[in-house]
């Protein structure tokens, strides 16, 4: 196996956690034809994506007290497993509402990469290195989401919508296999935390209670609520509206990935001679530009491809150098129990992203103008959660000097 500190362990673990990224954005050309396929409405089409985040959010509640217990390592094999099987049942569906209920299960799987993936990154570094691990890790998790949209419009056009679904099936058993052989437990032993209730609501009560958690989340997951309004927008905003080609739609997606990956690239190089606190503020002052941008050329009845692409890969470059810095936040001060504190983390970010999705989805109005309000809104409110909270209750050693 090899050494947790090794750049291929990083490597592998980014791979792991690309997963639930890839159940979103690889499936996003397919949803205008899932909803033909099936006489499914954009609303119940758009409950496939928003299900599996209240799913991913719930799971996680479960699956991080759980690895606090056991370990991360069969926790997050075990959901893999789970997330292959409810796969090939997506690919089976004959209605939506077989559909829905397979990505719900889904979800439930597929929340295993994300939250023990930040937990074995707090297990195995200081708070100040996790940020910049994590600035590394969201580089190379990123690569996947770039081409996934592109892959899976061709596999739409070629082979249709449910070859996505048994294409994620087949990645989750080749991760299952590699953190299965190839990663070592990162958890110490004297970490192990007691699975009876008291105690769970105990350490749940210690993490919520902390004021410096509940910022650096709450930033977190409105800066991430404003990207995931416009993965529920975006393919019937640039395929219904504007006239991409479903097989096309993952080029101009590249672009928005390309965005995020140029944000972590940033803050890896700012974080050689700033505190992770101050790369924080920047981007978040990147990501209400962009936001507010799409905003304003949407009320305008500016409509073209780019004048929601532009603004959004700079959105993106914000929220690239948002997302490493408040992840490493929230987890700064449990390290005995990194599970169950990532797990409230992507709670919140999931409960928060999955109901902006619903908002989104239920008044979209045929143009991008609820999809660019709502991204700029989501940008000012994490904004005001820095202001508020993360700047008064910093993490020990984030604070500008």
């Amino acid at each position: 196996m090899l050494a947790l500190t090794s750049v291929w362990t990083t490597i592998l673990l980014a791979a792991a956690v690309a997963l639930g990224p890839l159940a979103i954005d690889m499936y996003l050309p397919a949803l205008p034809s899932m909803g033909e396929s099936l006489s499914a409405g954009t609303g119940q089409v758009q409950l496939t994506l928003s299900i599996y985040m209240a799913g991913f959010a719930f799971a996680q509640l479960i699956c991080g007290p759980l690895a606090d217990r056991f370990g991360r390592k069969p926790i997050m094999i075990g959901g893999f497993l789970l997330f292959a099987v409810a796969s090939v049942i997506c690919a089976l569906a004959t209605n939506i509402e077989t559909l829905i209920l397979s990505r719900f299960l889904q979800a439930l799987g597929g929340s295993a990469g994300p939250v023990l993936g930040r937990a074995a990154v707090r297990d195995i570094y200081s708070p100040r290195e996790a940020a910049k691990i994590m600035a590394i890790l969201a580089s190379i998790m990123a690569l996947a989401p770039a081409i996934a949209p592109t892959i899976g419009g061709f596999m739409v056009v070629g082979l249709g919508w449910p070859s996505i679904f048994l294409a994620l099936g087949g990645y989750a058993l080749l991760m299952a296999v590699v953190v299965a052989v190839g990663i070592p437990e990162p958890m110490h032993p004297e970490h192990r935390q007691s699975l009876r209730i008291g105690s769970l609501l105990r350490n749940y009560r210690a993490i919520a209670s902390d004021i410096s958690f509940l910022g650096y989340t709450l930033t977190n997951s409105l800066a991430f609520a404003g990207l995931f309004a416009f993965l529920s927008g975006s393919s019937f905003v640039l395929i219904d509206f504007l006239g991409v080609e479903p097989q096309h739609f993952g080029l101009f997606f590249a672009c928005i990935v390309a965005g995020y990956i140029v944000g972590n690239l940033v803050a890896i190089r700012l974080g050689r001679q700033l505190v992770p606190d101050q790369i924080l503020v920047r981007g978040l002052i990147v990501s209400v530009a962009g936001g507010g941008l799409m905003a304003a050329l949407a009320v305008a009845q500016v409509y073209s491809v780019w004048t929601v692409i532009l603004p959004q890969t700079l959105f993106m470059i914000g929220v690239g150098m948002v997302l490493p810095q408040t992840m490493a936040g929230a987890l700064a001060n449990f390290p005995h129990m990194a599970g169950a504190a990532s797990a409230l983390f992507g709670f919140t970010q999931m409960a928060v992203a999955a109901a902006i999705g619903m908002l989104v989805g239920h008044y979209h109005d045929g143009t991008s103008l609820v999809m660019a309000a709502t991204i700029s809104v989501c940008a000012v409110a994490a904004l005001a959660s820095y202001l508020l909270l993360v700047q008064r209750h910093p993490a020990p050693g984030f604070e500008p000097a």
